[in-house]
């Protein structure tokens, strides 16, 4: 595919020994991919991997990538009740799907997908969490939010118990010179809010060094969650966006 500069880099954080982060960057499939596993002793990097993993090999068949995601539920389950991982682990997820400068991006759970126009950071994806729902329902303020005991509380993962399918938002636009995705699991955006994020993009350095400096800023916050990053600049060939248009994702 056309060239795309990229930088990704995953790490434990702080107080947790185990990573249950994964992260596919794959340009030749056009495909980048964060997963968050959930469940602790409940095999969580167990999760993680079977999601990135399946993820990885549909859409290199040309399963289309919501599908990709909703079978990937599946295969968790499957692979929980045929003794590989345990019961009751999951995962969180957010992927994108690049081809020429036009992109999908598919999520589930409170992984985010973010658009960085070189002034502005636009979160792209939506929480399906229960504190996002109570933002939703007028019952709690952003700000409030970021406080709340139950933040971290997720509505549907991939794997879930008691889930038979999972609800694929997804969303399509266009990336335009000088633009970059970035996809994060909940380590990075628990510590570093948006204005924190948008200054390390508007900065100097590579993708690679702009990841490394995000999650050692989370570090430095605190690092209470595994840290998961992956950015992505708009092919070389990608167009120049019009000076008065909005974003079209």
């Amino acid at each position: 595919m056309t060239n795309v500069h990229f930088g990704n880099n995953s790490h434990a954080g702080r107080v947790r020994e185990l990573n249950e982060d994964r992260f596919v960057a794959d340009p030749a499939a056009g495909l980048w991919l964060v997963a968050d596993g959930m469940g602790g002793h409940e095999c969580g990097e167990v999760a993680s991997r079977i999601v990135s993993e399946f993820v990885q090999h549909e859409v290199r068949r040309g399963v289309p990538l919501a599908v990709a995601l909703e079978s990937a539920h599946r295969a968790v389950l499957r692979a929980a009740s045929q003794g590989m991982g345990k019961p009751g682990m999951g995962s969180t997820v957010v992927a994108v799907q690049l081809e020429g400068d036009r992109f999908e991006l598919g999520w589930v759970g409170d992984s985010r997908g973010y658009l960085w126009n070189g002034v502005e950071l636009m979160q792209l994806t939506r929480d399906h969490t229960l504190v996002q729902q109570l933002i939703d329902s007028g019952a709690l303020s952003p700000e409030d939010a970021a406080r709340h005991p139950h933040r971290n509380y997720v509505t549907q993962a991939l794997g879930a118990v008691g889930l038979d399918e999972v609800e694929v938002d997804t969303r399509e636009g266009r990336l335009y010179q000088g633009e970059q995705l970035l996809l994060c699991s909940d380590g990075l955006t628990g510590e570093l809010d948006d204005s924190c994020i948008a200054e390390v993009l508007g900065g100097g350095g590579s993708e690679q060094e702009k990841v490394d400096q995000l999650i050692e800023l989370a570090l430095e916050k605190g690092g209470t969650d595994n840290i998961t990053v992956v950015l992505l600049s708009a092919p070389d060939t990608a167009g120049a966006r019009e000076p008065a248009s909005v974003v079209d994702a």
